[in-house]
């Protein structure tokens, strides 16, 4: 019997909503990079990108436990000496908040470029309204 290998004609995208108000952050997140990634299908090959879009929804609601809330730092720097910006999640949440789930996904992703194309197919949006009715996506509620 031959290994099955996925080629780029064979590929089958679809879109999904996904509203995150009340729930975890990083269970989420690694449901949501399974999605993306193509691991939930039975034809699942590592090389290949092979997912699904996945369109988040108010990201501004998403929860963390303990005190992450006010500990968990985000760093970004200028590239210029002393350039280094801290911010905690709460300050992120306030101001971006598509971004902290946009990071929390990147990182569960590979780090070459597979992963780069991969996390294209992630569309967060902090409120209730998205902008890809034309793709008409269908509710994903994942059990978390």
């Amino acid at each position: 019997m031959k290994t099955f290998s996925l080629k780029k004609e064979n590929i089958d995208r679809q879109w999904f909503v996904l509203d995150v108000s009340d729930k975890i952050l990083g269970r989420v997140a690694t449901k949501i990079a399974d999605k993306i990634r193509g691991k939930d299908k039975p034809t699942f090959t590592p090389d290949v990108d092979s997912g699904d879009y996945v369109i988040v929804i108010n990201a501004e609601k998403i929860k963390v436990t303990g005190s992450k809330l006010t500990d968990k730092k985000y760093y970004k720097h200028s590239l210029y000496p002393g350039g280094l910006k801290v911010k905690s999640f709460k300050e992120v949440n306030e101001t971006y908040p598509e971004r902290i789930i946009e990071d929390a996904v990147k990182g569960m992703l590979p780090k070459n470029k597979l992963g780069k194309s991969i996390i294209k197919k992630l569309k967060v949006f902090g409120g209730p309204v998205h902008s890809h009715d034309s793709q008409q996506p269908t509710v994903w509620n994942p059990k978390i």
